[in-house]
Order: structure tokens, then sequence, then C-alpha cells
């Protein structure tokens, strides 16, 4: 993490990235879904400063999102290394106090303890995957809301760094693009060399590893509208197949004193508009 200082937690004043994209009187709220995407975050209880910089996304999106419909975090949320589930609990603390629901899949991080006794799968989903409104299936999660689906998918392999989707996921996710409703995949791992890696190491580790079954078997959807990825702590946004590919920048790269990088997203049916956003 960069060096910062003690935070007086939020500005006087509110940043213009923290204007909404679209005018009020232009959008129905029933129809248009609000949310913000949190990824790799990293926090570390040993690092006193990535605390307090999860402490500041929540006040943060507090004061200056009230009407967003949840907050997704896409994995590396914490660091999975402190004794038992610490980091774990201190990361959902913090998470509880947003004024909105939260949603989360796991990264590496949290697939890859860094011991025996550090959070596994079923303690995860029990922690972060319980909400009444998600439906679970294996390790991959359901979201319908106002018309939408959402879908968490889990593209970790245990105790390694590099990703896939397993048969079972693609083929729920695969079921769920039959309903035809708009749907957004959340999972950690991107689908692309989008920062043109040269070194097949790198590749390996950074891009979903069955990338062109995905695409072949999930990207034809034509309501697959949106998907959201991390890992790579680089911001892309691009496009697979007419699908709107945004890998967010970590939030464990602040672009200057308390400049911690999130993404807000606005749908209304098949209308995408989302940016980049700093918590100063």
């Amino acid at each position: 993490m960069s060096q910062i200082s003690r935070r007086n937690f939020l500005k006087s004043a509110v940043v213009a990235g923290a204007m909404p994209l679209m005018a009020s009187a232009q959008t129905d709220s029933k129809k248009t879904l609000k949310f913000i995407h949190v990824t790799d975050s990293h926090m570390d209880l040993s690092d006193s400063d990535s605390v307090e910089a999860m402490q500041l996304m929540a006040d943060f999106i507090n004061k200056n999102y009230k009407d967003l419909d949840f907050v997704l975090f896409g994995g590396d949320n914490f660091n999975n290394n402190a004794p038992k589930e610490s980091d774990a609990l201190k990361f959902k603390e913090i998470a509880d106090t947003l004024h909105c629901p939260y949603y989360t899949v796991r990264g590496n991080k949290e697939s890859f303890p860094s011991g025996d006794k550090q959070i596994n799968l079923q303690e995860f989903k029990n922690m972060f995957c319980s909400a009444k409104e998600l439906h679970v299936e294996g390790k991959d999660w359901l979201l319908e809301t106002k018309g939408y689906n959402i879908l968490g998918l889990d593209s970790c392999i245990e105790n390694h760094n590099n990703g896939a989707y397993t048969q079972e996921t693609i083929a729920f996710a695969q079921k769920v693009l039959k309903q035809n409703k708009p749907t957004v995949i959340l999972n950690h791992h991107p689908y692309t060399n989008y920062w043109g890696g040269t070194e097949e190491k790198d590749i390996h580790k950074y891009v979903l590893n069955n990338t062109l079954e995905v695409q072949k078997r999930l990207f034809p959807y034509p309501n697959l509208i949106l998907t959201l990825s991390g890992h790579k702590h680089i911001d892309s946004v691009k496009e697979i197949q007419g699908t709107k590919v945004v890998v967010t920048r970590g939030f464990v790269r602040p672009l200057d004193l308390d400049m911690y990088p999130m993404r807000y997203v606005e749908l209304n049916g098949n209308t995408i508009h989302e940016k980049l956003i700093y918590t100063a």
C-alpha cells in the first residue's frame, strides 16, 4: 500500500466524480439499477492504511451515493493471511456499515490461504453469500432485481493464483442466461490479455484459463450486457461479441493521496453508463 496520512474521512466538498451519470428526470428509478464495483482492496490487518482505506470507501459511498441498489466486491477483498477468519470478519464489519446491500465473489487471495486456519470456500459462503435474496448454486450465486440478473461467478482454483470456470459454473451461467433477462457477470479473473502482456506465465496467472470456451458458450447470448472483473489492478473497458467487458482498477492502487478507485455503474434496460470514480 502507498503511505497515506491519518484521514479526516471525507473531503468537505463532493468531487465531480461523485455526481450521478444520468439526470434523475430522465430515468425511472424502478427500472434503473445503480451500483458500485470495488475490486482488489487487499485489506490486510498488518497494514492499518489498508483498513482505513476500506473505512474511507464505506463513508464515501454512504455520503455521496445514497441511492445505490448495492455494492459489488470483486475478489481479493482481504489478503486472508490473518489468524483464523479475523481479516474476513473485519472486512465484513466495515462492509456492513454500507447503507445498501453488498455482494461479493472470491479472488485468489480468498481461495489461497497463507495457512490452514484462514477462511475457506464454505466459510466464505457462510459469511458473504447467505443473503436471502441470493440463489446460491455450488460456488456461484444469482441475484434477481429490477428485471436484471446479476451473476456472481467464482473463477478461482483452490490454492492457485490463476483461475478458470468449472463446467458447473458455465452450466449455471447458461441456465440463467437462457431466461433472456439483461445479465451482468461479476467475477475476479479477466477474460482477455487486455494489458498486452507477452510473458506466458503472466498471462496464465491473470487471464481466465478457459476464456476461449467461456467466450464461446456465454458471450453469444445477447442479453449478457456487462461483465465486471479485477485481478490485474489495471483499468480496462472493451467489448467481446457486443458485451461490455470491464476490468476495474484495483482499489489497492490509489491514484494519489486518498484517491482510491471504484467504478460507478447505472443500467437502464440494455443501456450502460459507467465511469471510474475515486474516494477523494
